[in-house]
């Protein structure tokens, strides 16, 4: 069955958040090129290489919800940011985002943590929960490894 990875899949160590990966992303990447085919192992090798901006979102549309969550949640960043800095944040904003509420609560709550790695390790847990929302439904399809490939980076 084209586009069903069912061996690669079934082969992989389950992720959890904050803790090692039982294996890097070069190390996936690689099991990648050897078990499906070249374009779909490239299209995980750019997913993970490349801005979210510079995301081709013609592909999959877990790109597509990954590409708005991360550019909408920079942005609210950047807008709170400015804020306390006293600056225009329009030169600074990505645009071709959709406004999410709950995004600018996330970034909100990133600002109020204690500390800066704390703030980190929160925005890093968002981004967990929407792939983990974004791979509902897909266990055996190109889908579930992209979301694994962003987790990979996340934990990396």
């Amino acid at each position: 069955m084209p586009g069903y990875y069912t061996y690669l899949i079934s082969s992989l160590p389950m992720l959890q958040f904050a803790n090692k990966p039982a294996f890097s992303l070069n190390d996936f990447l690689k099991r990648c090129t050897e078990l499906i085919p070249q374009q779909d192992a490239a299209l995980i090798k750019q997913v993970v290489s490349t801005d979210a901006y510079l995301l081709d979102v013609s592909g999959p549309g877990i790109l597509l919800k990954w590409k708005e969550f991360d550019l909408g949640l920079r942005n609210e960043l950047v807008k709170s940011r400015a804020v306390r800095k006293k600056v225009d944040p329009a030169k600074f904003l990505r645009s071709d985002t959709h406004f999410d509420i709950n995004i600018t609560h996330i970034a909100q709550a990133s600002l109020r943590q204690a500390s800066i790695l704390e703030a980190e390790r929160y925005l890093d847990l968002e981004r967990w929960k929407m792939l983990d929302q974004a791979a509902y439904g897909h266990y055996f399809d190109l889908d579930f490894l992209l979301v694994y490939a962003l987790k990979l980076v996340i934990l990396e």
